[in-house]
């Protein structure tokens, strides 16, 4: 081939080809039909190729592979192949020649190539050869080629899902062979890379499936009950295995298959103490499936049997209780709190803090005889708290509450209140003397209450020969009266008891007999008097119960009606939607300022008519409670002067000395104060914010022995304590004022507490203890001590020349002394101690000299200023106990003193007189002390008297 080829040099160079005569392009016509001669034939490819690029690649791999073939090869350049061409517009290939020799040629991609954009290609490609020399541009071009190539596709995408979540609703207790499908799409261009293949649920434990297509199914049953709702995750895959970038989250609801009942209910309510009144099912509404329903009736009920005496109650004690219900005074509390002077109700058992007493059928209480009257007259009234259950045994014994019988020889009952077969029975027998024919005796109850352990408020009052029991307010007759024969008369004393009936005569040994099995409270007998009605609702009256918002958006057509303790509400309509609205406006309210915590149950119970003869739906009942939150516990607290002295002769006059004249009951709750900074992690600090509220009691106790009431005793005022609707009682232990009231009016009352003793001179102090009490001593203050001193004048001889007054100044009787009770006692002065009195008037005599005039002035205007809070706080100087005494040691103390000295102390001393009478309303007594006060300096004509003073307290 190559020897073939050299062949045709000579002959080429012979005919002047490829020379370089004759100039370029297409030279003259001599060389153009040399090249004509020589390049004779066009190029040749194959008709068509398919080729396949892989996407983002540049290499085009054609079949067949890309060569063009010249006949007029060997001769150069005609026979070589310069070039390939590509017809169409913007394609992104390009076609290059590898060898000219050989017409190998590479297709190749310009740019890269996204399959997703396009898959395929369909173009034109021709050969080109060299022409006759290498200026000459006569190419010869082949025939044109059709190519074809196809993008092979990369895994780059991901499958994603049409939807970010998809949500289904299901009724629970069905198999679905599909309850919804997902789908998700790839964006890559092939088959295989954009088909999903696989979807699979990711979340595990969940009775869901899915297959192929996305269609997800239950596996088992769905229960609403068990479960309201499912969330599921789901992925997808390709056919390449490649799974979705983000997983898609499938809600499945569970709807319960419809059953009539109320919906949108809470079951727990809580109650803060001081809310007021607050809506227990604000969203509450029926739901009836449809159900053809004519009328409703529903009815709500607050069930507190198990708080306290069957509901929240106020917890003061009976006395307190009976007061505040405006009940006539008179009242004889037979089961009171044990005492000293109430010991009878010792050794009973208590069933809690609110003074319930149980009975268990062995026990039984004496109540000491002047308690109640042997007479109670043909008027009189008993009330108790009582729950009861049913007897055992066939044949129950009478058990007894209440007894009056003889105390020995004899088994007679004067009067009874006593339970027999769940039957209420009060037994009456007149005496012979009072009446002599044949009357009722015994009066017979026959009531459900009496025997359902439930407690009740039990009045009987008796209006002889009528007698009417009022059971937890409403009023019952007897069904049963009996008549007997009045007793005959005798002088065997009576014994009265409580939960036992005294046998003291007809038996071997006196014993108590027919015991009562259950509990008692606020047992109690009024002598002479009964209670009205409103009285007896008032006592029973629960403080918390049901409420409605708002009668007037109940609706036309709802008929409502309240029990008498409001704890049973009945609501009655034709309408549902009216029905839905009354019943979200029932609401709850406590009015005690401090409630029982703990839960109160609540049930709703509904009764539905229907159209016709048609099936009626049921609607099962309501089941909730309400918690009643602990209410903050108040912080009581006294405080006042707690130490001071008065002289001897106001001890002595028949206003006394006042205890507390300054003292104030404060009290005080601790509220959680919210920080500035939500953000920080600092506990929250305590705010201490006043509160108003009632007291009930308050008893003033005598430190250090009892009062001797043959010269000392505690006085009030009784026009103080009505004047305020209180009572109080007076032993030589101490003063105990009760009642209901406000803690202001309970201030007003102490500030009059005076305190007398007609022989002080033996007395150097007293010392008493007040402490107050809110709710039956549910919440107690401090315990506030009061020290009262006694100032006693000295006596000497007239020949002494000096006079002092030892009465303390005014300025420091209001002074507060922090220091604790031993210091106190220590620090205690008694003035009249012939040592301390020498050592102070020493010390002061050098003291008062050394301050001069300018200081006696400045204690002067002090003394006004503390004279004028005296005189507001009931303290108002007794000058008629101001005496003049000779210092027997002034002589000794101070000799030689001139008499500018003894003229400056006589002004201060005048100055000081001046100061302490002017507590006194009378100017008539001023002037005539200040008389006395001349006189006497006129008749020493020399220095006669020094003051002495208490420097232990001065305020320099």
């Amino acid at each position: 081939m190559l020897t073939g080829r050299l062949c045709w040099v000579p002959l080429l160079l012979a005919l002047g080809v490829g020379s370089g005569s004759g100039g370029g392009g297409g030279g003259s016509p001599q060389r153009r039909l040399l090249a004509a001669k020589v390049n004779k034939h066009k190029p040749w490819i194959e008709t068509s190729y398919h080729g396949v690029i892989t996407e983002n690649n540049d290499t085009v791999i054609l079949d067949p592979p890309l060569v063009a073939l010249d006949k007029d090869a060997p001769v150069p350049f005609a026979g070589e192949i310069c070039a390939f061409k590509i017809h169409g517009q913007e394609l992104p290939f390009e076609a290059v020649v590898l060898n000219k020799t050989s017409g190998e040629g590479r297709l190749r991609a310009k740019s890269p190539i996204d399959c997703e954009l396009q898959k395929e290609y369909t173009f034109i490609i021709q050969a080109y050869d060299c022409g006759a020399g290498p200026r000459e541009t006569a190419w010869k071009k082949s025939h044109k080629a059709v190519v074809h190539i196809q993008v092979k596709d990369v895994n780059e995408f991901a499958p994603a899902f049409k939807e970010p979540a998809y949500r289904a609703v299901v009724t629970e207790g069905k198999i679905y062979d599909s309850i919804l499908q997902v789908e998700a799409v790839d964006e890559d261009c092939s088959p295989q890379y954009s088909q999903i293949c696989n979807y699979e649920i990711v979340t595990t434990d969940v009775p869901f499936a899915i297959d192929r297509n996305g269609n997800i199914r239950n596996t088992e049953k769905l229960s609403y009950d068990k479960q309201h709702q499912y969330e599921i995750l789901v992925t997808a895959y390709d056919c390449g295995q490649k799974p979705a970038a983000q997983d898609t989250l499938v809600q499945v609801d569970v709807k319960p298959v419809c059953k009539p009942g109320w919906q949108d209910w809470t079951k727990r309510i809580e109650y803060q103490p001081g809310s007021g009144s607050i809506p227990l099912f604000p969203d509450i509404h029926l739901e009836t499936c449809d159900g053809a329903v004519s009328s409703i009736q529903i009815t709500t009920e607050l069930q507190t049997n198990y708080i306290g005496k069957g509901c929240d109650r106020e917890t003061y004690s009976e006395k307190s209780l009976q007061k505040l219900c405006g009940a006539s005074s008179g009242i004889i509390d037979l089961l009171p709190s044990p005492s000293a002077a109430t010991n009878w109700t010792a050794g009973l058992l208590v069933d809690s803090s609110e003074m319930i007493f149980k009975f268990d059928g062995r026990q039984g209480a004496k109540i000491p005889d002047g308690v109640v009257p042997k007479n109670l007259t043909d008027q009189f009234t008993i009330t108790m708290w009582m729950k009861h259950g049913p007897s055992t045994g066939v044949r129950a014994e009478k058990e007894t509450i209440l007894c009056n019988s003889d105390k020995t020889e004899m088994n007679r009952h004067h009067y009874a209140l006593y339970v027999h077969n769940c039957r209420l029975v009060f037994l009456l027998r007149k005496d012979f003397d009072q009446a002599d024919t044949f009357r009722p005796a015994e009066f017979h109850w026959k009531l459900d209450q009496i025997c359902d352990k439930e407690w009740h408020y039990y009045v009987i009052n008796v209006e002889f020969p009528v007698v009417t029991l009022y059971m937890d307010g409403a009023t019952y007759e007897p069904y049963l009266v009996t008549n007997d024969w009045p007793i005959h008369p005798s002088h065997i004393a009576m014994q009265l008891t409580v939960g036992a009936c005294w046998q003291g005569g007809e038996v071997t040994k006196p014993r108590f007999a027919q015991f009562f099995h259950g509990s008692l409270a606020s047992l109690t007998i009024r002598p002479g008097k009964m209670d009205s009605q409103k009285v007896i609702s008032c006592l029973q009256a629960c403080k918390e119960g049901l409420d409605i918002n708002s009668l007037e958006s109940l609706g036309q057509g709802i008929k409502y009606h309240f029990n008498p303790s409001q704890s049973v509400l009945v609501m009655e309509g034709d309408d549902i939607g009216n029905i839905n609205h009354a019943l979200q406006k029932v609401s709850y309210i406590n009015s005690r300022q401090f409630p029982t915590a703990g839960v109160r149950r609540l049930k709703v119970s509904s009764k539905v008519q229907c159209f016709g003869e048609d099936v009626c739906i049921s609607i099962p009942d309501v089941d909730a409670y309400v918690m009643v939150l602990q209410a903050i516990e108040p912080q009581i607290t006294l405080r006042g002067t707690d130490r001071f002295w008065r002289p001897a002769a106001q001890f002595e006059s028949a206003r006394g000395v006042i205890l507390f004249p300054d003292i104030k009951i404060v009290s005080t709750i601790a509220k959680a104060e919210a920080p500035g900074d939500l953000k920080t992690t600092a506990p929250r600090s305590a705010v201490l914010e006043e509160m108003l509220h009632n007291l009930d009691f308050c008893d003033i106790l005598v430190l250090g022995g009892d009062l001797d009431p043959r010269q000392e005793c505690l006085e009030l005022n009784h026009s103080e304590l009505h004047q305020r609707h209180l009572d109080a009682t007076n032993s030589t232990a101490g003063y105990s004022i009760y009642g209901v009231g406000s803690m202001s009016r309970y201030e007003q009352v102490l500030h009059h507490i005076r305190y007398r003793n007609w022989r002080p001179a033996a007395l150097e102090a007293r010392r008493f203890r007040i402490k107050c009490s809110e709710l039956n001593g549910r919440y107690t203050s401090n315990e506030f001590n009061v020290e009262v001193g006694v100032l006693h004048e000295v006596r000497v001889s007239d020949k002494e020349h000096v006079s002092h007054l030892i009465v303390q100044p005014p300025f420091l009787q209001s002074v507060h002394h922090p220091e604790s009770q031993s210091n106190i006692q220590r620090s205690s002065v008694v003035p009249s101690i012939a040592t301390v009195v020498i050592i102070i008037s020493v010390c002061m005599l050098v003291f008062v000299v050394a301050m001069g005039v300018y200081r006696v002035r400045i204690a002067h205007q002090h003394f006004t200023q503390e004279a004028e809070a005296a005189k507001e706080a009931e303290m108002d100087w007794d000058d008629s106990a101001l005496t003049i005494t000779v210092n027997p040691m002034e002589k000794h103390g101070a000799p030689g003193r001139g008499d500018e000295e003894t003229e400056e102390e006589e002004e201060e001393v005048e100055e000081d007189v001046s100061s302490g009478s002017s507590d006194s309303d009378d100017s008539d007594e001023e002037e005539e002390e200040e008389g006395v006060g001349r006189g006497r300096r006129g008749q020493s004509g020399a220095r006669q008297a020094q003051l002495e003073w208490d420097d232990s307290t001065l305020p320099y």
